[in-house]
């Protein structure tokens, strides 16, 4: 990804440099103090160069620069003066080869900016000897002493002593031109480590640069009032760069101020593109207009709400994220109380943020995005991480707005009920407007066609604290007890809060309980870590590798060729072809399946899925449905963990509810196919699926 100079910004630093410049100069703080103070880790250091040559390739000059002064102060209040030059010494490696990469340049260049830092370098080390005369002096004398140790060496053999007289006459001249050896020696370290991070750390930064960098919600300055509504689209579309086709095309629409409006449609509709419009990213095509600025995240202009609410998490406490951003004087004006128990979270100000579940995170966003009191508030899928009671109080609260606080609101949702809701609903298809979208598939319940067998998994008096023994200790399970058998398909529901994520955590063997067994075959789960596998909420967090057929491969490990990757993919009804194709342009679904896909390769004995179906439009939720059922009659023992529970409910066997970290009841005990399940039950998974379930000629009518 290379950047001609016109494509970067003007201006000040835009919101996605200043959080990528914080970000990357927390690593760079990080592996400088960590390699300075532990000596077994010293080598940290010569990476430190990474993420700042990361933030030079990709974004302007004054970013590096930002970024680098707060890490140099940082450093030196965490660890002294040494340190921080250290992290000015990467920053200046970063910044030649980051810059050169990004322009196009090559070694010559390097070479001529390498040389015209390590004379400044050298200038820069010259002139702190001649500052600091103390400090000059105790330097000489350590030359000195260590000259003159040699030279007594020396003495005592006499074939050494020429090598001692050497060694005084070698120290006398460099103590007479002190600054011609000391300043030649600094710029002479800078071009040589400049010519050797040309071929690694270039390396390194031209492996990253498929790693996307654009700020979707970037738009060019408006110095005009903030004045959001009314906006109206005409003849809208927008293309992304580098894609084939619009994202959406010819809309026409308007928003008025007090009005709740509902946008549906399935995933890749353009619903999100749509969003970004509204907050003010110009269309390609089309005009939009409005009074005044877009104004997001100022006062009284527009608040965004995206699907992942821990994106947008920025305060240590509840009640600090509230006022994130804001002035003193406007954080002075901010009833964060009645807005916390006006969102579901009474009672919560004191409450550390990275304690919340995903559903009370959400709820907080819109706590924040009320406390700017926006004129349009637009939530991106806010509803996609709360269980349906709280689904449903939070819908009600966003159609409460236009009333209480004439606030126009903009739910995108693939949920039926929460479009009820609205004043209008508009519904896309394939980027564009349409009268209606097609039916709303519904999962079909599956009938179990395989046996389960012998318990395989026991959880036993289980118990978990966060920070146990401190301040803010967290209780989120109390002694559950839990007995999973072979090729089992498991629902585990809660609401936000009950401990459910915890609960699949323990399960996966990342955190062992405070108290209590969680034990596969009869061992500590924890002790065997890749025998029981977790999909998380969010699969995209969960592919590390640049296309879907590499991210598959390492899964599964060394012997995974690419006949066990396609495999894999045709276990979770996915095409081969995908297999070269990066995971960032994958949709929501396609990335839970290539997890799953993932997971099919490595071989597990238990999967853990949790919010399977979160953000997935209804024809994406039946077909992981669909592929659960597929998975749980491989022989493979599932445990999902959702708030879909009339979907997933379909092909399970078995629902536990949880409440307050206790299993409140456990219902819907399926018996097992055949006379002998518990007998004849297989000891391991079978990997191989049958025929979707839709396809003609496998003998099971939909």
């Amino acid at each position: 990804m290379k950047h001609k100079p016109a494509d970067l910004p003007r201006g000040p630093l835009r919101p996605i440099e200043l959080a990528t410049g914080a970000v990357m100069a927390g690593l760079t703080v990080g592996l400088i103090t960590v390699g300075s103070l532990v000596p077994m880790a010293a080598a940290l250091q010569l990476v430190a160069a990474v993420p700042l040559g990361l933030l030079a390739h990709r974004y302007r000059l004054r970013a590096l620069v930002t970024a680098t002064i707060a890490a140099g102060l940082v450093t030196f209040v965490a660890a002294g003066i040494m340190p921080a030059l250290g992290v000015l010494g990467a920053a200046t490696l970063a910044g030649i080869i980051g810059i050169v990469k990004r322009r196009g340049g090559g070694l010559p260049t390097v070479l001529a900016l390498a040389l015209v830092a390590g004379l400044g370098w050298a200038l820069f080390s010259v002139g702190m000897l001649l500052l600091f005369a103390r400090t000059r002096q105790l330097f000489f004398d350590a030359i000195n002493n260590t000259a003159e140790g040699i030279q007594n060496l020396a003495a005592k053999q006499a074939q050494l002593e020429p090598l001692g007289r050497a060694a005084a006459e070698a120290t006398d001249a460099v103590l007479r031109w002190w600054w011609l050896y000391i300043g030649g020696s600094v710029a002479l370290g800078v071009l040589v480590s400049a010519i050797v991070s040309w071929f690694v750390l270039g390396s390194v930064l031209d492996r990253l640069a498929w790693l996307p960098g654009s700020d979707r919600l970037d738009a060019p300055a408006d110095d005009r009032p903030v004045g959001p509504l009314p906006v109206s689209l005409h003849g809208v579309g927008y293309r992304y760069s580098g894609a084939d086709a619009d994202a959406l095309a010819d809309i026409d629409l308007t928003i008025h101020a007090g009005e709740f409006v509902a946008v549906v449609g399935h995933n890749g509709s353009g619903k999100s593109t749509l969003t970004r419009v509204l907050a003010g990213r110009p269309p390609t095509t089309g005009a939009v207009d409005r009074p005044g600025s877009a104004g997001l995240g100022r006062l009284g202009g527009t608040a965004l709400v995206l699907q992942r609410p821990e994106s947008q998490t920025l305060g240590v406490s509840v009640a600090d994220d509230v006022v994130w951003g804001l002035s003193p004087e406007l954080a002075a004006e901010v009833r964060v109380d009645e807005l916390l128990a006006e969102v579901g979270l009474d009672g919560m100000g004191r409450r550390e943020t990275a304690t919340l579940s995903g559903g009370q995170q959400q709820r907080l966003a819109v706590a924040a995005a009320l406390a700017r009191r926006p004129a349009l508030l637009i939530a991106d899928e806010a509803t996609s991480m709360i269980d349906p009671d709280g689904r449903r109080d939070l819908v009600a609260l966003l159609a409460a707005l236009p009333r209480r606080h004439g606030t126009a609101v903009v739910l995108v949702t693939h949920h039926e009920a929460d479009a009820v809701a609205a004043d209008r609903v508009i519904h896309l298809a394939n980027g564009r407007m349409v009268d209606r979208l097609a039916s709303w598939p519904q999962p079909a319940g599956d009938r179990r066609r395989s046996p389960m067998g012998a318990p395989i998994l026991e959880l036993t008096e289980v118990r978990h604290t966060y920070n146990r023994g401190t301040p803010w200790e967290a209780p989120a399970l109390h002694g559950v007890d839990l007995s999973v058998r072979q090729g089992e398909a498991l629902l585990v529901v809660g609401g936000n809060g009950s401990g459910k994520s915890t609960l699949a955590w323990i399960i996966a063997g990342l955190i062992p309980p405070s108290s209590g067994r969680c034990e596969l075959r009869g061992r500590p789960v924890d002790k065997q870590i890749g025998r029981v596998t977790l999909a998380f909420q969010h699969s995209r967090l969960q592919l590390q590798k640049q296309t879907v057929g590499a991210e598959i491969a390492d899964w599964g490990g060394r012997a995974t060729g690419s006949g066990a990757v396609g495999q894999a993919l045709d276990a979770v009804g996915l095409d081969r072809r995908l297999a070269a194709r990066s995971v960032e342009e994958l949709s929501g679904g396609q990335a839970r399946r290539v997890v799953l896909a993932a997971m099919v390769a490595s071989h597990p004995q238990v999967v853990v899925l949790d919010e399977p179906l979160a953000g997935l439009d209804p024809q994406g939720r039946a077909e992981i449905v669909d592929l659960l059922a597929r998975l749980r009659d491989s022989g493979l023992t599932l445990i999902v963990i959702s708030h879909d529970v009339s979907d997933v409910a379909a092909v399970c066997d078995r629902t536990v509810h949880l409440d307050s970290g206790v299993v409140a009841e456990t219902a819907g005990a399926r018996r097992p196919v055949g006379a002998h399940a518990a007998t004849t039950a297989r000891t391991e998974p079978v990997w191989r699926l049958d025929k979707p379930r839709n396809e003609p000629g496998n003998g099971v009518a939909r």
